[in-house]
């Protein structure tokens, strides 16, 4: 499972880098390769379908990310050594010879 959801990552990582290139970062983006926007009327939906996959495939990794961390093991918590001896029954001390 977590291979699946590391390979979704990768995926959803590349395909950004991807739709960030296309865009323009002074505004034109693709949506100015297609010529005037009364010569076609798809030329603001294009910026819109950009703009939405950017923050689709934003959220996606970031949601795949922290349903990966909540899947993680937790940590086992060290255990303190238990007392073998009860009260009353503990060892004498030892006596040095004088």
């Amino acid at each position: 499972m977590d291979l699946l959801l590391s390979i979704l990552i990768i995926a959803a990582s590349i395909l950004l880098i991807l739709v960030v290139y296309v865009q323009n970062p002074k505004g034109g983006g693709l949506s100015s390769d297609f010529g005037s926007p009364s010569q076609l009327g798809g030329v603001q939906k294009t910026n819109e379908l950009i703009d939405k996959m950017t923050w689709g495939l934003a959220a996606t990794i970031v949601l795949v990310s922290l349903v990966m961390t909540i899947r993680q093991p937790k940590a086992a918590k060290p255990v303190a050594p238990q007392q073998t001896t009860q009260q009353g029954q503990g060892q004498a001390p030892a006596q040095g010879n004088k």
